[in-house]
Parts: structure tokens; C-alpha cells; sequence
């Protein structure tokens, strides 16, 4: 089984992967592997960033699916662009906390703009629908619950073998009423 795990950053990706390695599962950083294999098309200057090549990432993770013989999720905030995951979980939280939680970051005041802009907007949602069939995309709204709890949603989804997905099923998440409210720039 193999599962991206993504979100806009700050939802919560990096620290409910480090708790579900705790519990067992096999965990892929998707940027550490593009750097690791130089899967690397360039460097965002402008975001800081780098760019993936997502070409040679699904031909990798495709000629290596020995990787995902036993449940193992990629991470990372393109990982829902990769086209060898069986299932999708986008974490998500409110713009509010989302900004609370880039400033703790020290994010610059344009990223953390762009970021919560995109939260509220359902980019990755969008994009992943691009690419995955609704059924096979999940949404956990984080704001509110611990990484601890966030992780356990996530073992009993692969315990289940994701037989229980209704409650996180896509479009029950709706931000939309924020973007006419002012956010600190």
C-alpha cells in the first residue's frame, strides 16, 4: 500500500510522518529522495525552493515498487502530484491557524500570504484531482486535533485497509468564506 501524504505547509505532514515512523510505518520524504537521486529540475529563487522532477520520480518509484511491498506513505507538499500512490490524505487547517502557525516558523510575510491564500483556495485538492480519482483522495482538517490524533486517523485508515473513508471524504472542508476576510500581509 502506498499513500501520499500532503498539504499546504504548516498543516501538519513533517511532524504526523515522524510520529507514524514511530508506529511502524515506512516513510518517504519526497524531497530527500529527489535530492538524494538528483530527481531536481531547478531552484524556485524566488520561493526559495527547489523544483522536482516528478517525471523521474514516478519512473523511480515505479521501477522501485519493492519500496511500497509493505504501507508506506511519501511525504511532502508535491506528493499528490506522483502517480504511484494508491491513495491521497491532503492535510489541511483553518488560514487562521495555518498563519499562526508559519509565523511561529518565521516564514516571510509573502510566503505565509501565498500559503494560507492557497489553503483557503483548495489548491492542492484541485491539483490532485487532476491527476487521482475522488474516491482514492481524503481530506483530515488538522486545526484542531493533535499530531497524535492525526496520526492514529491515519493508522486505522491503513489498518482498514482504508475501508472506512467516508468521514474524510472530499469537499466537506470549506474555507471559502475567508477570502474576503483581511489577512495580514
Amino acid at each position: 500500500m502506498f499513500i501520499a501524504l500532503t498539504g499546504t505547509p504548516g498543516t501538519g505532514k513533517t511532524s504526523v510522518t515522524k510520529e507514524l515512523e514511530t508506529k511502524g510505518i515506512q516513510i518517504l520524504s519526497l524531497n530527500d529522495l529527489a535530492l538524494s537521486h538528483n530527481f531536481i529540475d531547478g531552484v524556485d529563487k524566488k520561493r526559495g525552493s527547489i523544483i522536482l522532477d516528478l517525471d523521474k520520480i514516478n519512473s523511480y518509484l515505479q521501477k522501485n515498487s519493492n519500496i511500497h511491498s509493505k504501507p508506506t506513505i511519501i511525504e511532502g507538499h508535491a506528493s499528490h502530484w506522483l502517480t504511484q500512490p494508491e491513495w491521497i490524505i491532503i492535510l489541511r487547517c483553518h488560514p487562521k491557524e495555518l498563519q499562526k502557525r508559519l509565523n511561529t516558523k518565521q516564514w516571510k510575510k509573502e510566503k505565509i500570504y501565498e500559503n494560507v491564500e492557497a489553503e483557503i483556495l483548495d489548491i492542492i485538492l484541485c491539483e490532485a484531482t487532476e491527476i487521482h480519482p475522488a474516491n482514492k483522495l481524503l481530506e483530515i482538517d488538522t486545526t484542531y486535533i493533535t499530531i497524535q490524533e492525526v496520526s492514529e486517523i491515519i493508522l486505522n485508515l491503513i489498518k482498514t485497509d482504508f475501508s472506512h473513508t467516508k468521514k474524510y471524504g472530499i469537499g466537506k472542508i470549506d474555507w471559502s468564506d475567508e477570502i474576503l476576510k483581511k489577512h495580514d500581509r
